[in-house]
C-alpha cells in the first residue's frame, strides 16, 4: 500500500488496483466523473457512478458499509476522485480508497479502457 492520502483516504497505485481486481470479485470500481466531464470511457470492469449520484447508487443497490469501493476519475490532476471518496465516508463506508492515477495513468500503462462513440470535455 502507498502511504499517501487524499485527506486521510487511503490511495492505490496502478499495480495495486491491478491486483485488487483479481482478488476481490466484489469489489465496487467506480468512474466518478460528472456527466460535465465524463468521456464515455470506463477502466475494463467498472462502472459509471457520477459524482453527484453516489447517494442514489447506494441506496439502489444497499451495499454493506464495509465493501471495498475504489472510485477514480480522468487522472491526477482531477479532484473528483478524492470528493467522492470523502462522500462515501461520510456516508460510513469504511473501506474506501482512490485511484489517483485514473484513465490517463491505467491506459498509460496500457491496461483496458472500455470506449463508447460519444466524446465531451476533460476534467479540469
Amino acid at each position: 500500500m502507498k502511504d499517501t492520502t487524499v485527506k486521510n483516504i487511503e490511495t492505490v497505485s496502478t499495480e495495486e488496483l491491478v491486483t485488487r481486481l483479481q482478488q476481490n470479485p466484489e469489489l465496487q470500481l467506480w468512474n466518478v466523473l460528472t456527466n460535465e466531464y465524463y468521456s464515455n470511457e470506463n477502466i475494463k470492469g467498472s462502472r459509471h457512478v457520477p459524482l453527484d449520484q453516489i447517494g442514489r447508487e447506494l441506496a439502489d443497490k444497499n451495499l454493506p458499509r464495509n465493501t471495498e469501493i475504489i472510485v477514480y476519475c480522468a487522472g491526477p490532476e482531477c479532484p473528483q476522485s478524492g470528493t467522492a471518496a470523502q462522500k462515501l465516508q461520510a456516508l460510513g463506508y469504511t473501506n474506501v480508497k482512490v485511484y489517483e492515477g485514473g484513465l490517463e495513468e491505467w491506459e498509460a500503462a496500457g491496461h483496458s479502457i472500455e470506449k463508447e462513440k460519444q466524446q465531451s470535455a476533460a476534467c479540469h
